[in-house]
């Protein structure tokens, strides 16, 4: 990628340690819900999984956000359980309860699912679609979930509060659990270097349960996977962005921080900016942290928490960002209102 065009991309240039005066802005989950042509084309298209398998419905869903509010960066619409898809669990999703999965791996062998990858390949034909028909200013973004978050659906085959099937068998079973890691970081390689190759700029690693595990346990499921995914990436691509985003990691951050090698960390909600910035690296660009519901209230409480993340992050390179997915009932009026007054 050539420095001109890099500089024609804000968030790159901040995802590369620039401090703009008016920083970058995407949003978590932009491309979805909230949005009435993406309900539009979902009614049309059927199920989720049907959607994100429909390479240019895929491909103008990522865009819809885009043409309606010009972000800074576009998001692959996908799910993180393409992954184990890929590996061999079916997966379905239940309408209003979530995805599931099957065989869960609590009761199953990891040796008896049969890998399906043309469902990477399907992803790869999004990403082409979009990077031939995205602007030169907007910086395209892949993404995969991280080894533990995946983990936990696959063991459990499904989502849950607090992970607890997951956290009890990596527990009792250390080293098929340590198997299903490794497995998962060998995939996740794949697949995003996939993603790099049909033309994405930068990647996010999205590790939503990291919040559940107990410091050591985090060091061991959540920094040192992420932390050989970015290393095997960069010995590819040495430039390329890498955000990692450890959800409810809290004070573990500093330590996510300096050991992973990723070059932007995401913040969730319940981050203090101000913390934050007193305690991650100096330079290091730091994404968030919006939380998505003063998003959905408006008004001054939106007015008042963009300003006061605006002034902590002056003075270091900063992505605009929720603290996670916007949720599906954000009035359109109030996405706008936070462009304005994030770019005014």
């Amino acid at each position: 990628m050539s420095q001109a065009t890099d500089s024609q991309k804000p968030l790159l240039q901040t995802l590369r340690g620039k401090k703009l005066v008016q920083p970058p802005i995407w949003l978590m989950r932009q491309a979805g819900r909230y949005l009435p042509e993406y309900r539009e084309l979902r009614a049309k298209k059927g199920g989720f999984l049907e959607l994100c398998y429909d390479s240019e419905a895929a491909a103008e869903v990522t865009l819809q956000p885009i043409k309606r509010f010009g972000f800074d960066g576009a998001i692959l619409f996908s799910d993180i359980l393409i992954v184990p898809h890929a590996m061999g669990q079916k997966l379905w999703f239940e309408t209003g309860e979530g995805p599931r999965l099957a065989p869960k791996l609590v009761d199953a062998a990891l040796s008896s699912l049969e890998a399906v990858p043309e469902h990477f390949e399907a992803i790869y034909k999004t990403v082409r679609a979009v990077a031939s028909q995205l602007d030169d200013k907007t910086t395209f973004m892949g993404f995969a979930g991280s080894p533990w978050t995946v983990a936990t659906y696959m063991v459990h085959g499904q989502g849950s509060k607090d992970q607890g099937v997951a956290r009890r068998y990596a527990y009792q079973d250390e080293s098929a659990f340590s198997e299903l890691i490794a497995a998962i970081i060998e995939n996740t390689v794949e697949y995003l270097l996939g993603q790099i190759a049909a033309g994405v700029d930068a990647v996010q690693l999205f590790d939503s349960w990291a919040g559940s595990l107990s410091p050591a346990q985090f060091e061991k499921w959540v920094i040192a996977p992420n932390a050989e995914i970015i290393s095997r990436l960069k010995a590819v691509h040495p430039d390329l962005p890498i955000i990692g985003f450890p959800k409810g990691a809290g004070a573990k951050l500093t330590a996510y921080a300096n050991e992973t090698g990723a070059d932007a960390i995401g913040l969730d909600e319940t981050v203090d900016p101000l913390w934050a910035h007193k305690n991650l690296p100096v330079d290091l660009p730091l994404q968030g942290n919006l939380d998505p519901l003063a998003l959905i209230s408006g008004g001054e409480a939106l007015e008042k928490s963009v300003k006061h993340i605006l002034q902590i992050f002056e003075d270091r390179p900063h992505i605009f960002n929720l603290g996670h997915g916007i949720l599906p009932d954000t009035p359109i009026e109030h996405v706008e209102k936070l462009l304005t007054l994030v770019r005014q």
